[in-house]
């Protein structure tokens, strides 16, 4: 199972280029293409993001409806582990700054890009992205043989990982899932 790259544009012209730069310029460690999802709307790119897991999101910075650094920052709270990059054709020091202390983003690149220097840096922050993963199970498995970490909440912080929201999920006396609040009024 190849990795998944998100992209985020409402240019549907910048979504393909992009997406071929991707997927013929890049590979995982396993040598494999990544797998790379596009989409012109950031809520619908949010809620394949509730679905699947992402090595790495993409986004344009001035898109209608919500903004990159809003999408980057919904995204962050659901899958803190995604690498994020926004492109923007606009030289814009208020949006960068928001960009670095909201959505927490690795780089910021403009458009138009070179694409040697959008693969180095994609290139880059999959490899700090693969690195601070390792660095997080290694530390569990030190806090696990301490007695710090129980196996059970170690096992919950990987399921985590590969599947965002998973261990959020309520539970009924019966053991069923819950998955609305019966106390909540549907408007």
């Amino acid at each position: 199972m190849s990795e998944r790259i998100l992209l985020v544009d409402d240019e549907p012209h910048i979504i393909s280029s992009l997406q071929r730069l991707l997927r013929n310029g890049l590979k995982d460690a396993a040598g494999e293409r990544y797998t790379v999802e596009c989409f012109t709307d950031a809520t619908e790119a949010l809620e394949r993001a509730g679905q699947y897991v992402f090595a790495l999101a993409i986004s344009d910075h001035r898109m209608p409806g919500m903004t990159g650094v809003e999408f980057l920052s919904k995204l962050r709270h659901v899958q803190p582990d995604c690498g994020r990059i926004i492109l923007s054709g606009y030289a814009d020091l208020n949006g960068l700054i928001a960009a670095i202390n909201e959505a927490e983003i690795a780089r910021f690149i403009s458009k138009p890009w070179a694409d040697f220097d959008l693969l180095s840096a994609v290139r880059q922050v999959l490899r700090v992205r693969e690195l601070t993963l390792e660095n997080q199970r290694l530390a569990d498995q030190v806090r696990q043989q301490r007695g710090v970490l129980s196996a059970q909440e170690a096992e919950l912080r990987r399921l985590e990982r590969l599947e965002p929201g998973i261990t959020h999920v309520k539970w009924g006396s019966d053991g069923s899932f819950i998955l609305e609040d019966p106390g909540e009024v549907a408007m």
